[in-house]
């Protein structure tokens, strides 16, 4: 049987799916600014940028961009009714403080027990890029991993061990992939939901470790 990978819509509509109602969430740079466009609207959700926002809306319509008005990753946003700006050191003292229920996150590697990789490939010239990585996913009471589950060489990013430098330890719950979504234990993966026409033994397959039914 035959199998389609989640789209990135597909996938950023998985996360909004469990982010729950009255959570204050950042949406990291990248893949989880899309999970904006797909908060339902009968759940109030507070949604922060690191750069000084809490109440960011979806993605303006085109035309309707605000230069002015953008998230951490320079993309113009909407705000809110109710929404504010913010100082810079303010809304690193809510990352930092706990004040945050989830961040949403990219990642580079994340090991089995939720090692977090996703600032620096380690390679010679690389630029890092850590900006509040570290103070997301500690700080924030949940941190989840949105990715692709395999590199373009068809790599897994999910592995028994980061070789990439470290942005934290075990403290990644989730990772939501185009292939499936897994939970990060202290035992290992856990399985929550997974495509259909994909079999675990498959999955298991393609990322090179045991995986909890």
């Amino acid at each position: 049987m035959t199998y389609t990978p989640r789209s990135k819509d597909q996938l950023a509509a998985r996360v909004a799916q469990d982010i729950f109602d009255g959570a204050c969430v950042n949406l990291g740079i990248g893949m989880p600014t899309l999970v904006a466009n797909h908060i339902p609207q009968e759940r109030e959700v507070l949604l922060h940028s690191e750069n000084g926002i809490l109440g960011m809306g979806p993605a303006p319509l085109a035309g309707h961009e605000d230069y002015d008005l953008i998230n951490a990753g320079k993309q113009p946003v909407t705000l809110l009714a109710g929404g504010a700006y913010f100082h810079h050191a303010d809304s690193f003292a809510m990352m930092r403080g706990g004040h945050l229920d989830i961040c949403v996150l990219g990642a580079f590697q994340v090991s089995a027990t939720g090692d977090l990789a996703n600032w620096s490939t380690g390679e010679p010239g690389a630029i890092p890029a850590v900006g509040g990585a570290m103070d997301l996913a500690i700080g924030a009471k949940q941190t989840w991993v949105m990715m692709d589950l395999l590199t373009k060489k068809g790599e897994s990013k999910v592995v028994t061990q980061c070789s990439y430098p470290l942005t934290g330890i075990g403290c990644v719950k989730r990772i939501y992939s185009d292939l499936a979504t897994l939970a990060c234990t202290p035992q290992g993966l856990k399985l929550i939901d997974i495509v259909e026409g994909l079999g675990l033994s498959e999955l298991e397959a393609r990322i090179g470790l045991p995986i909890q039914p």
